[in-house]
């Protein structure tokens, strides 16, 4: 059975990520055949919009997409697979599909909304729209596992309001479909209840513009993260980690010191490589961040390769022996050498051999 099950009705074409044991967790098989949709009907005059959802565990909605499958990088690594390469150049291939979609590219943001689910929600063009509900839990955890939130989030994530962005990149926390509205990584907040009519209006013209029209009316609402905009863009300006970490063990209040003891779970080293990341993306083209962002998952994969990757560690931690006991390196922020950051920013190749060297 397919993963992914595409289907055009009516003037729309119809996207169901179909795993919902896994929470939707995007494959290899899965990219390829989204890709090939997306491809298919880009000039096929019969579609006139694209919608994407997630097939819950009972049924439609109650899940988008849990991000990539990390265990197969960590089983990939082992075997040392090749399309373990292939898998990321695709992926990001697609993040970038998606951005200069000359169609509307809607989305349907139930449940859980992490990683490469990001990457294939928040890239939508000027017709996109991204919908939350009050089930969503959106995240960027990608340091609570030894990476970086790619998919071009560093992209995404810099354009977020303020400081927003390094703090959500940093320390990976969810948040649900009001925040995401506030981040402006959603455009539309509506009840999970009207789902299943919203999808069926979506192949009719006329149901397509009628939920344009309610992102205009959109009430603002109550969000938790906007209510500490000013603590996050105070501390989340700092210049560097080590700066931010120890502003916040300095500062007395509960949400500082919940912060700081976060970001010290996370891997030290992806904390520094996060960030400058961050930095960097709020001045580039998104193109040019997936390229940069390609270099970097090369690097974490094979600056120091197999079981010696911080990213195979995070994962055997998380996902495959479940301990959550990583043993990070270096172990502390502190520890971590400007040497060892900027290591993950030389690429691997060069730019006329580079994987992502088409994309425009």
């Amino acid at each position: 059975m397919s993963h992914v099950v595409a289907e055009v009705r009516g003037s729309a074409g119809l996207i169901t990520l179909n795993r919902p044991r896994a929470l939707n967790a995007l494959s290899l098989d899965m990219i390829r055949e989204l890709t090939a949709a997306l491809l298919a009907w880009r000039d096929d005059p019969r579609v006139e919009r694209v919608a994407v959802r997630g097939m819950g565990k009972e049924g439609p909605f109650g899940a988008f997409c849990a991000g990539g499958d990390i265990r197969f990088f960590h089983q990939a690594v082992l075997a040392g697979d090749p399309r373990l390469e292939d898998f990321f150049t695709e992926e990001y291939t697609l993040n970038h599909l998606i951005h200069v979609y000359p169609k509307p590219y809607v989305v349907f943001l139930d449940g859980i909304v992490m990683g490469g689910g990001m990457g294939i929600s928040a890239h939508g063009g000027d017709y996109s729209l991204r919908i939350a509900t009050e089930r969503t839990k959106m995240a960027m955890p990608e340091t609570n596992i030894g990476l970086f939130p790619d998919v071009g989030g560093g992209w995404f994530l810099a354009r977020c309001p303020g400081r927003l962005g390094e703090y959500l990149a940093l320390t990976g926390n969810p948040i649900t479909g009001q925040d995401a509205l506030a981040a402006g990584l959603a455009d539309l907040l509506v009840s999970s209840a009207e789902l299943p009519t919203l999808w069926e209006r979506i192949a009719d013209g006329e149901g397509f513009a009628a939920l344009r029209e309610r992102t205009r009316q959109q009430a603002t609402g109550t969000s938790a993260l906007a209510a500490q905009r000013a603590d996050i863009d105070h501390f989340f300006a700092l210049p560097t980690v080590s700066a931010i970490v120890h502003a916040l063990e300095a500062d007395a209040s509960g949400w500082a010191q919940q912060t700081a003891a976060a970001l010290r779970q996370r891997s030290p080293l992806m904390l520094h490589v996060t960030l400058e990341h961050a930095r960097r993306a709020r001045h580039m083209k998104l193109a040019d961040d997936l390229r940069m962002e390609r270099d970097m998952v090369r690097h974490c994969f094979q600056l120091r390769p197999g079981a010696a990757s911080e990213t195979f560690e995070g994962i055997r931690a998380l996902a495959i022996d479940k301990d959550h006991a990583p043993r990070w390196n270096p172990a502390r922020i502190e520890e971590v050498a400007p040497e060892m950051v900027q290591a993950f920013f030389a690429s691997p190749w060069p730019a006329h051999a580079h994987p992502l060297r088409d994309l425009r």
